[in-house]
């Protein structure tokens, strides 16, 4: 599910995983209904070495009672609705590649010890 906080907009979309991909991509007609704003734009090569320019904005995701925000590209009609890596992160979530399922992905926080 995405959402705009503040506005207290939601859509529920289908998404498909891809592993290989860092951002997600939602078309820009439905992120337009969430009154969520491109904050920039970036180029970005295709699997075929062709490059495309997409519109970037941010965005909270909900998935399986978790939440948090990504990045989001600004997908045109010839798009796939894309969930990627970034997001899944946000969320807590990652792909089991062998099982081709999500699972809840460990949470590890680093701290620094003080040196001697």
């Amino acid at each position: 599910m995405l959402t705009r906080q503040n506005l207290g907009k939601r859509l529920k979309l289908s998404f498909l995983v891809d592993s290989g991909a860092v951002y997600s991509v939602v078309p820009a007609a439905l992120l337009r209904k969430l009154r969520i704003r491109p904050h920039s734009k970036r180029t970005f090569i295709m699997a075929d070495g062709s490059e495309i320019t997409r519109k970037i904005g941010d965005v909270l995701f909900r998935l399986n009672g978790r939440q948090g925000a990504a990045p989001v590209i600004f997908g045109k009609k010839q798009d796939s609705t894309l969930l990627g890596s970034i997001s899944l992160e946000a969320v807590g979530m990652m792909l089991d590649p062998m099982k081709r399922e999500l699972r809840p992905l460990p949470m590890l926080l680093v701290s620094q010890t003080p040196s001697l």
